[in-house]
Parts: C-alpha cells; sequence; structure tokens
C-alpha cells in the first residue's frame, strides 16, 4: 500500500510516547528487540571523487583538500575484516570513491575483495557509485549480500546538495541492485540545512519504493572543514529518535541503522533510539572520513541495555 506524506507527518507527530511504543511493538513483531546487526566500514578507495555533494570531504569540488588514495590491496583489506569478525562483526562493508568504477580492472578488484571477505564468514557490502545491470549481476556472483546507495534527501532538497547527479539516478541504481538479487542499504543524512518534511519525504521515498530496502541507514551530518553545508541548525534529538521511530512504522521488515553521528547522542537518546527500532549500527573508530565510536564504549553500553550482537550464519 503506497504511503503518503500526510500519513507519514502524521505519524511522526504522534505524542511521543505513543510514537515509541508503536514503533516498538512493529519491531518486535519483526526482530528480536534485545538485538543489534553490527557492522564494519572501510574505505578501500579514497577521494578524487568528480561528484559535488556538499557534505562529502572526499569531493574534489569541496575545499577539504583530502589527498586521494589508490585502491587498497587485498591483504589490507582482509586484514581489516579479520580484525572486524573478532570483534563480533557480522558485515564489512568496503567503500570506492567515485561517480563510479572507473575502469574494468578496479571493479575486477572489488569483486574478488567481496569473495574473499564472504569466505571469511562475513556478510558483506559495498558502495561504488552508480552500477550497471552487468555489474550488479556481476556482484551477485562474487556474493556480495549488501549494496549501499543512500537516496540522501528528499525529492524536493536533493538540489541543495548535489548537482551533478538527481535522485532519480539514485533510485534507478538501487532498482538494478534489487533486480539482481542483491540487498539494498539506503537511507539518508539529516542536519544539512533540511526540515522535518523533508526528512519524512526522504522516509516516504524509500517506503513507496517496490521492494523496501533491507536496511535503512539513518546519519546524523558531521560537519567536515571545507565541505558546503551549514550544521548550524543539528537535527534535535527528539526528532531523530521520531525518525527512527518512522523508518521502522512504515519499513516494519528493514534493519534500521544509526549510522555516522551517532559519537554526538547520548546513551540514553542511543537506548531510545534502540527502543523505537533501530537494530544495527556501525563498530568501527572510523566511518569512511569522520570519526565513530571505540568499540568497547559500545560493549558497556550493550552491557547495560542486555542487547546481544546478532551474529552471521550465512
Amino acid at each position: 500500500m503506497k504511503i503518503t506524506f500526510e500519513k507519514a507527518l502524521d505519524i511522526f507527530h504522534y505524542p511521543f510516547f505513543k510514537l515509541l511504543r508503536t514503533a516498538h511493538e512493529i519491531h518486535v513483531q519483526n526482530f528480536d528487540e534485545q538485538s543489534v546487526q553490527i557492522s564494519d566500514i572501510l574505505s578501500v578507495k579514497t577521494g578524487g571523487c568528480s561528484e559535488d555533494c556538499s557534505y562529502c570531504a572526499q569531493s574534489v569540488r569541496n575545499g577539504a583538500k583530502m589527498e586521494k588514495q589508490p585502491m587498497l590491496d587485498l591483504e589490507t583489506v582482509l586484514k581489516s575484516a579479520r580484525k572486524a569478525k573478532e570483534r563480533g562483526v557480522s558485515r564489512f562493508c568496503m567503500s570506492a570513491s567515485g561517480r563510479c568504477m572507473s575502469s574494468n580492472a578496479e571493479f575486477e578488484k572489488i569483486c574478488e575483495m567481496v569473495k574473499a571477505v564472504k569466505a571469511l564468514g562475513l556478510e558483506t557490502c559495498v558502495t561504488l557509485g552508480f552500477l550497471t545491470e552487468n555489474q550488479a549481476t556481476k556482484l551477485k556472483e562474487s556474493g556480495l549480500d549488501y549494496y549501499n546507495h543512500n537516496v540522501d534527501t528528499s525529492p524536493e532538497f536533493y538540489h541543495n546538495i548535489a548537482s551533478t547527479r538527481t535522485i532519480d539516478d539514485r533510485i534507478r541504481t538501487i532498482e538494478i541492485v534489487q533486480k539482481a538479487g542483491v540487498n539494498v542499504c539506503s537511507g539518508g543524512i539529516v542536519g544539512m540545512g533540511e526540515t522535518n518534511e523533508d526528512r519524512i519525504k526522504m522516509l516516504v521515498l524509500l517506503a513507496n519504493l517496490k521492494t523496501h530496502p533491507r536496511c535503512v541507514p539513518l546519519n546524523k551530518l558531521v560537519k567536515i572543514p571545507g565541505t558546503r553545508v551549514d550544521d548550524s541548525n543539528p537535527i534535535d534529538d527528539f526528532d531523530f529518535v521520531r525518525m527512527i521511530a518512522l523508518a521502522r512504522i512504515l519499513m516494519p521488515k528493514s534493519y534500521v541503522k544509526i549510522a555516522a553521528g551517532r559519537n554526538t547522542l547520548s546513551e540514553s537518546t542511543q537506548a531510545l533510539c534502540i527502543f523505537a527500532g533501530a537494530n544495527a549500527l556501525f563498530s568501527s573508530e572510523k566511518l569512511l572520513t569522520v570519526d565513530n565510536m571505540k568499540d568497547n564504549v559500545d560493549r558497556k553500553l550493550f552491557d547495560r541495555l542486555n542487547i546481544n550482537v546478532e551474529q552471521f550464519n550465512g
């Protein structure tokens, strides 16, 4: 059933505890309420991106002046993946900067990384920008479990953050990935100057896809010097919890992930997010170009909340 913006707006503005109760009830119908899925992410190719995303330090069009780094070798990637698995991570994500894969040779290297990480007993995820149907099929054959391709924000606000692509371009790649039988990880970033209405429209867009994303990451903007977005009005913590709850209600069977910016949330706010339906987190100390949580901090929080870490049994 198609979700209307008006219905989602009404849900978002439920009395706070009614909203949390509604989301939590839906969550326990579909997931173990005491379990979270943990991911790690590694930048396997950094910087030098031709896209002009105003929030990203890797864009050559921003003023962050990030040094371009070539693609990592396979053994370096596997070393990071092994360490992640030792920490209890079940999904290992590999990110390559750029609008798309710049050469067949680079793409083949990514496929080899996917095969090798999968052989370690981890779920695999990559984010490579735009894909062709043939590339999506090849990634599926290599053992890829998830493809990350965020829609970033609402269709109406999109022109404020990027001009080198459109939100329809993003949707086309999502459809290509889903057609190939790979799970999609797609969400957005909040705190870039958009309104709560924009945030709601972003979730409505995702909820109205033919197939819901299997994972919906919500990122709080981490302002990087040299980038062009203004975080002078960061999202209110209670509004962020409302976003988590709305995502859970609109996409009941999707993992809802607290991604970048989690280190700015108090333990109490994180606990509210988990109660409201967040059941996926990044554990790595670095999320591409920004800091994240220290692993021992997460472990202490999980212990206090009686949270178990989901294991991959693929």
